[in-house]
């Protein structure tokens, strides 16, 4: 295996495998947030990602629980099965939703939200680092919460978690492999500028794992729903920079594919992914010629479709080539000026305390158990 380093520090899987324990990790000092939604219940990726942070013992986890009224508490009596410092905060209940209107910040749902309140009340302990990664992955090891740590205990402020998508004989990652990867790369194609060098040095960037000091999780500016990875990037560059930021090499995943069309499928997502980028770029002085990049963004991304094609056959890989260009093509659609930003504050900035949230969905639980 290669192990050339990009822009920001890169640690590569080189085949030798450690243990938990053998990698110099703060697990001890470390919050896990493991965002959950009603699907998750009682299935078999979860109860294996928990399981494995059964290994790792970490200080804490938190699962903010996106599930309607009726699941909530068996959730959380399912959850207490497991041997974890273990703290469940269900996100939907009509408190939490008042204590957010209330300030000025109810509106969309989702998983960014989530993370979110999460993050508050991570931070609201004495910890001094949070990881975050989801819960589908079937091929989830007690060792990744390590491995994303690692670059913390060497002076890095944030690291992201990267893999191959390989799975059943195909090549998967379409959103990040299709949309973002030709998206920022015709966007350095125009543009110079060291957050579009940042953004295009990830070769996972639409990974949900990472972690990051307690100190950089404040300063988080949560996109609400499919765009917190992009969004997250973002003000990872904003504060610690090319400098502070690294990568780590987690394998291969396997976990839970979506639809192209339909609600919450591919295409959707391309919106919110799309928005979110844009405004970063924007954020940082970029000025996209829109009149032009859906253009520059389909001759980018039909070339990577061929170049994906010679890979899968190099590999013996299934590929169907006529259904990733029209997949392109349903992307192109969500290239458009970014929206209003409804970004949820960092938690230095925010308009009240995590106690605050915590209260509210204690409540919210006890009512519905």
């Amino acid at each position: 295996m290669e192990y050339v380093q990009e822009r920001i520090t890169t640690l590569h899987d080189l085949g030798l495998v450690r243990e938990p324990g053998g990698l110099d990790a703060p697990t001890d000092d470390t919050v896990v947030v493991v965002p959950m939604t009603e699907r998750e219940y009682a299935g078999l990726a979860a109860e294996r990602v928990l399981a494995e942070l059964e290994r790792v013992d970490p200080a804490r986890v938190v699962v903010p629980l996106r599930a309607p009224a009726e699941r909530a508490g068996p959730f959380r009596d399912w959850l207490a099965e497991f041997d974890l410092d273990l703290d469940v905060l269900w996100c939907d209940g009509p408190h939490v939703a008042a204590l957010l209107a209330d300030h000025g910040l109810g509106g969309a749902r989702g998983k960014g939200r989530d993370v979110w309140l999460a993050l508050g009340h991570a931070l609201a302990g004495d910890q001094r680092y949070v990881v975050c990664h989801d819960a589908d992955t079937r091929s989830y090891r007690a060792d990744y919460v390590p491995r994303l740590l690692f670059p913390l205990s060497r002076g890095h402020e944030f690291s992201k978690g990267y893999y191959a998508r390989v799975e059943n004989g195909r090549l998967y990652g379409r959103l990040f492999r299709l949309f973002y990867v030709p998206l920022v790369r015709a966007l350095a194609d125009a543009h110079h500028a060291p957050v579009v060098d940042y953004l295009d040095s990830f070769r996972y960037a639409l990974a949900g794992e990472f972690a990051a000091t307690a100190d950089l999780a404040a300063e988080l500016r949560i996109e609400r729903s499919w765009g917190l990875e992009v969004g997250t990037l973002a003000d990872a560059f904003r504060v610690a920079g090319v400098e502070g930021s690294a990568q780590v090499d987690l394998g291969r995943y396997e976990h839970d594919h979506r639809a192209v069309g339909g609600p919450t499928g591919l295409s959707d997502m391309s919106e919110a992914v799309g928005e979110a980028l844009l405004r970063t770029v924007e954020g940082a002085g970029v000025a996209p010629d829109y009149d032009t990049l859906g253009d520059r963004y389909l001759t980018t991304a039909r070339g990577l479709v061929d170049s994906y094609a010679a890979d899968a056959a190099f590999n013996a890989l299934d590929y169907d080539r006529a259904g990733e260009r029209e997949q392109v093509e349903q992307y192109a659609e969500a290239i458009s000026p970014p929206g209003e930003d409804t970004r949820l504050p960092a938690w230095t900035d925010a308009p009240f305390d995590a106690e605050a949230v915590v209260a509210a969905a204690t409540d919210d639980l006890a009512e519905v158990c």
